[in-house]
């Protein structure tokens, strides 16, 4: 228990670090954009004084030096304050407080769902080690990985929504639909698709290695001996292969945090999904400082939690890696 403490506290020092780290990098990266933010801020108003120019650059302190900003962002960013944003002119935590709730919806459907699926491909493919299901299994794993998740999600509408009607074509609910007259089911039909075309990203991940974990097992002399026993596959998978799989196959899915976030962008993109992805990806484009900084921030602290529990979760079932660490 010291040790996971220890690893905790050096994990959340590096937390801080890296926040750091990203937030200097993406600032130097917003203020070498050819976005100009004060012409962004009131949608390139082309009648704009120079006057009323210089007044909103003063108003959000563009006028300012560039290492002065960030040192003033910083500092509210420490206290809790995480400015107004350019575009939507409007405190900065109203915004991902009214986003954030879509988004960690769509992310935590979609994480489930590539984590069920993908352990069980592995196990039917493991199982089935050199026929004609394991075969399709790694061939769609495969495919997975090489193909890009805003490909897929075009396709999904292409087919699903285009060409069948089954699914609605983007967004979070019904166009022109009173909040109140929404629907469970409403929302549920315009998260299928993006779920699903999200949660493709972690399922060939997780058959990979379920199935390699599986095959150790399996290949190992007491599942050997249990097979001469005469307990079934189904019996052997309960008590062998699970407990053994399973929990690898968890840390392995936490560490995917990642990819998940920087997945979750272009399938809201994709599917006009109001949330944190489709918000970022308006704030890069329109050299929102304040906006942005915040999205990747909350990004930055969702995936060091995904990896931190990873790294955890490791610690716990591996006791080589405590005696080294």
């Amino acid at each position: 228990m010291k040790h996971i403490t220890t690893v905790v506290i050096w994990k959340i020092i590096r937390c801080f670090t890296l926040i750091l780290g990203v937030s200097v990098f993406t600032f130097i990266l917003l203020k070498q954009s050819p976005v100009d933010p004060v012409m962004a801020s009131v949608n390139y108003d082309t009648s704009l004084t120079p006057l009323q120019y210089k007044a909103i650059a003063h108003h959000y302190g563009l006028d300012k030096p560039a290492p002065v900003q960030y040192l003033l962002w910083l500092k509210n960013f420490l206290q809790g304050h995480l400015g107004h944003s350019l575009v939507y002119r409007q405190p900065v935590i109203d915004i991902i407080k009214s986003r954030a709730g879509a988004s960690f919806v769509l992310m935590g459907l979609s994480w489930l769902l590539s984590g069920f699926i993908g352990f069980a491909l592995g196990t039917l493919s493991a199982f089935r080690q050199g026929r004609l299901l394991d075969r399709i299994i790694r061939w769609f794993s495969y495919l997975q990985i090489s193909v890009p998740t805003f490909w897929i999600g075009l396709l999904f509408l292409l087919v699903f929504s285009v060409q069948l009607g089954w699914f609605p074509i983007g967004i979070s609910s019904p166009i022109g639909t009173l909040s109140q007259d929404i629907t469970v089911i409403d929302r549920i039909k315009h998260l299928i698709l993006p779920v699903f075309t999200l949660s493709i990203l972690g399922i060939a991940n997780v058959t990979l290695h379920t199935r390699a974990k599986m095959l150790s097992v399996l290949s190992s002399d007491y599942v050997l001996f249990a097979k001469a026993r005469g307990e079934t596959d189904w019996q052997i998978f309960k008590y062998h292969c699970l407990r053994n799989a399973i929990i690898p196959a968890i840390t392995l899915h936490f560490s995917y945090f990642g990819e998940l976030f920087g997945g979750s962008v272009l399938a809201e993109q994709v599917f006009s999904y109001p949330g944190l992805g489709s918000t970022l990806t308006e704030a890069g484009l329109k050299s929102d400082t304040p906006l942005l900084l915040a999205i990747v921030m909350v990004g930055t602290i969702f995936v060091f939690a995904g990896n931190l529990i990873a790294d955890i979760l490791t610690s716990l079932i591996n006791p080589q890696l405590r005696r080294k660490a």
